[in-house]
């Protein structure tokens, strides 16, 4: 139900249902792990292949700060971008027990340092490096969750970080005393030739999505899209290629919907759900995973918090979303994982297609078969196959993929969520060199 802990309980409320369609059919048979009605969205299963021999070509090294005596690290999100345009590609992390947004620079090459970049904004849980002020540095938004565990307080923060140039950061409020906010992403919503804000304001019993309206020196105008609890990404992209940018949320508590905002008018648009409420949404990535020129949706389903103590589901994994033009989506099941969270999609194999990794942050960690980094083998065809990676450090619950080395493949950084047991394996952000497969 959500990416953030939300509510801890012992009996599932009632299902919620809304848009019945190929979409919430597909959700059933995943569940059942069976196909759908032949007459709707065939067999969605048909993107699995059997599990591949396990990937030894990826070797970790943890980077940055080392987590301090009794610390259980909380890294809610991490990213790879050159910040200062060195030419070398660098680390952000958030650490929402630190309460800091860190810069973990890349210089010389291999070499890497943490430098807190802001420790003023309450559990961060996500940042996105933005040109927001147009002035050809990158600015950062800080998407501040308030506090990590479930509070109806209005708490949540939208903040961006602006850069002089020199990567030194002036704090701008853009938006506060709302609930919890899980994600801020930039685009220009309403035409004006400025960038505003999409906003994932996950809460607790009450949240939303919102947009913020750029008015000019930093100032902002908050518009409601959508007044569901356990919003945990809102995106921006142009769905449809009507040159209008569109907000795309994911919604997770007991809604486990997606839904798109089509611009310019952004009214709501239902484009998948389920009735499973238990069916633990956790992150969307936007993606032209087919390479056909528009962007599919990568979704992975993987919270465990829906009880106490947490706990993994059978049902979890990851799902793809076909664009098929007009709004419409048909869903296809890549991978069962327990705990599934961040899947981001990258030639990892260097083969010419897009293969997707993934990370589990709830997993059956006293079983060896249980693994907390794969990565799934396109086969060319948008068939997948599960490579397994590690099985520590555990608890990862987010993933980024980028060339780190300059080699030309891509690596991977994750970061630890250590809020539950067990305490043996933990981490706080990890590099993970790709070496490249073995020659076949």
């Amino acid at each position: 139900m959500s990416r953030y802990p939300a509510r801890a309980r012992d009996i599932v409320p009632p299902a919620v249902v809304r848009g019945l369609g190929a979409g919430l059919l597909c959700a059933l048979a995943w569940a059942c792990g069976g196909a759908a009605d032949p007459g709707t969205a065939g067999d969605p299963r048909s993107a699995i292949l059997p599990e591949g021999a396990p990937s030894d070509f990826f070797t970790p090294q943890p980077v940055g700060e080392p987590r301090g005596d009794g610390e259980r690290p909380q890294i809610a999100h991490v990213t790879v971008v050159d910040l200062d345009g060195d030419g070398l590609p660098d680390i952000l992390a958030c650490d929402a027990i630190r309460n800091r947004v860190a810069w973990i620079r890349q210089y010389p090459a291999g070499t890497w340092t943490e430098t807190p970049v802001t420790e003023d904004v309450r559990a961060p849980a996500h940042v996105e490096p933005t040109d927001f002020d147009g002035d050809g540095d990158l600015d950062l938004l800080v998407a501040g969750l308030g506090e990590l565990f479930p509070s109806d307080l209005r708490i949540g923060s939208v903040v961006v970080l602006e850069n002089d140039g020199e990567e030194r950061f002036t704090s701008r409020v853009a938006a506060e005393g709302i609930p919890r906010v899980a994600d801020v992403r930039a685009g220009d919503l309403d035409g004006d030739g400025d960038l505003d804000l999409a906003v994932a304001a996950f809460g607790y019993d009450h949240g939303e999505t919102l947009w913020l309206e750029n008015r000019g020196g930093w100032a902002f105008e908050a518009h409601v899209l959508q007044r569901f609890s356990g919003a945990i990404n809102a995106l921006v992209a142009d769905l449809d290629d009507d040159g209008a940018r569109d907000v795309v949320a994911l919604v997770s508590q007991e809604w486990e919907e997606i839904w798109a905002f089509p611009g310019p008018e952004l009214r709501q648009r239902l484009l998948w759900g389920t009735t499973n409420p238990d069916f633990g949404s956790s992150w969307i990535t936007l993606v032209d995973l087919d390479r056909d020129g528009d962007p599919d949706i990568l979704h992975s389903n993987g919270d465990a918090f829906d009880y106490a103590p947490a706990n993994s589901r059978p049902w979890h994994g990851v799902q793809w979303l076909e664009n098929r033009g007009g709004m419409e989506f048909e869903p296809h099941r890549i991978a069962d994982l327990q705990g599934a969270s961040s899947p981001q999609a990258s030639d990892l194999d260097g083969d010419g297609d897009l293969d997707v990794a993934v990370v589990s942050a709830y997993n059956r960690w006293d079983d060896e078969s249980a693994h907390s980094l794969v990565w799934l083998e396109n086969n060319g065809q948008m068939q997948f196959a599960m490579h397994r990676i590690a099985r520590s450090p555990t608890h990862l619950i987010t993933l980024a993929a980028g060339d780190l080395d300059g080699d030309g493949d891509a690596d991977l950084v994750t970061g630890g969520m250590h809020i539950s047991g067990p305490y043996d394996r933990m981490s706080r952000v990890t590099v993970w060199s790709n070496g490249g497969p073995p020659a076949p």
